[in-house]
């Protein structure tokens, strides 16, 4: 009887998810209908950028290389790289002509900042006043991210159409390696699940992110929303960002990007382990029971389905295997949509609830790493909880 009962909920979750949850699975939330404008405005593209030499070469060209009919600019900021990142910038800039490069160092972070909004805020602040009048859009986007010649200018195109003051597209991330491909889509479906591009989209709606690799900012708005002062001490900065710009007023978009990929490698376990689990327990806002939530959670919706269906079918229990094998069904049926979308075959849609697992104990481990003083590390800094910064 127990195992029908977790079995039965399992399902009942995954029925929610399914029809309720804002279809999160849907991969089809691209940029919204658009056209030109009539004037072009102009653009200042940030980029934070801390020891990414080995990155840039793939990922800078493209943003120098934009084809955008009106004015922009690049700045770049090193963010104290050892590895020689900002003379690296310099030289493609020499050698892949187009828009004018800036590169700037804001020094080390002032109390109570993440490193990357503290380059923001140097970022953006040498651009709004470099020049007579001050760009009426901001680009924040990362140094491992390469964009197609006409990214800027369909980003701008959407935002202008739309009245929206925040265009933000989550980069396709690279799924490459055996764990790239295990772990990477995984990471966006459960992005979605939590974060239901449709429902952000809604001019009414509550729920509000962004992905920081690619957002489009209206000036007029980052100065309303107080950015990047007001999300000063966020990990996750990229849905702070959003949240700061939907409580003061603005309109928010996120969806897929079809012309934004990241060129970072994640070719080991290790690596994705820590790109997760530096953030993960930052994402539970280091509550306790919180975690134990997500925890449950993550057991009940992705490894009851299958441990109920082997269970129940060695045990003689029909209901429950059922029960189990119909919402592991469902499990992978939503997840068909982001493995297509990423290129990588169907038969890796049952092998969900392995990478739940590995999730799950990602997050377990960016709590113990918080706790033993090593929460939120990367690139050789350290970051704690807000209310202790």
């Amino acid at each position: 009887m127990g195992l029908l009962c977790v079995a039965c909920a399992s399902l009942l979750a995954w029925i929610w998810l399914t029809f309720a949850q804002g279809m999160f699975w849907r991969t089809d939330v691209r940029l919204p209908p658009r056209r030109d404008p009539a004037r072009w405005p102009s653009v200042a593209i940030v980029v934070p950028a801390r020891d990414e030499a080995e990155v840039l070469p793939c990922s800078l060209p493209s943003l120098i290389a934009q084809d955008y009919p009106g004015e922009a600019e690049v700045v770049l900021v090193d963010d104290g790289s050892t590895d020689g990142t900002g003379e690296l910038a310099l030289r493609l800039a020499r050698e892949y002509p187009g828009l004018p490069l800036t590169v700037t160092s804001p020094g080390e972070p002032a109390a109570g900042w993440t490193g990357k909004l503290w380059a923001l805020r140097h970022g953006i602040a040498l651009a709004r006043t470099a020049h007579a009048t001050e760009p009426e859009y901001l680009l924040l986007t990362d140094a491992d991210i390469a964009h197609e010649p006409d990214s800027l200018r369909e980003l701008v195109a959407a935002a202008t159409s739309a009245e929206l003051d925040l265009v933000s597209q989550m980069a396709r991330l690279r799924a490459v390696s055996l764990w790239e491909r295990l772990v990477v889509p995984a990471f966006v479906y459960f992005f979605a699940q939590l974060y239901p591009f449709r429902r952000i989209n809604r001019p009414t709606g509550r729920t509000a992110a962004a992905a920081g690799g690619c957002v489009l900012l209206r000036t007029e708005a980052a100065v309303r929303a107080g950015i990047p002062d007001s999300i000063r001490q966020a990990v996750i900065d990229d849905v702070s960002l959003a949240r700061a710009v939907r409580r003061s007023g603005g309109r928010i978009w996120l969806g897929l990007a079809e012309r934004v990929d990241s060129v970072r490698p994640y070719p080991a376990l290790g690596d994705l382990w820590r790109m997760v689990s530096r953030s993960a327990y930052a994402q539970l806002r280091h509550q306790p029971l919180l975690l134990a939530g997500t925890v449950a959670g993550l057991v009940l919706v992705y490894l009851v389905p299958p441990v109920a269906l082997f269970a129940g079918l060695a045990t003689g229990q029909g209901a429950a295997a059922w029960a189990g094998g119909f919402a592991w069904l469902l499990m992978a049926g939503t997840y068909l949509p982001m493995l297509r979308y990423y290129r990588q075959p169907a038969a890796l849609a049952p092998l969900l609830p392995l990478t739940a697992l590995l999730y799950l104990l990602m997050t377990v481990d960016s709590a113990v790493q918080h706790y033993r003083g090593r929460g939120a590390a990367w690139k050789g800094r350290t970051y704690a909880r807000p209310s202790d910064a």
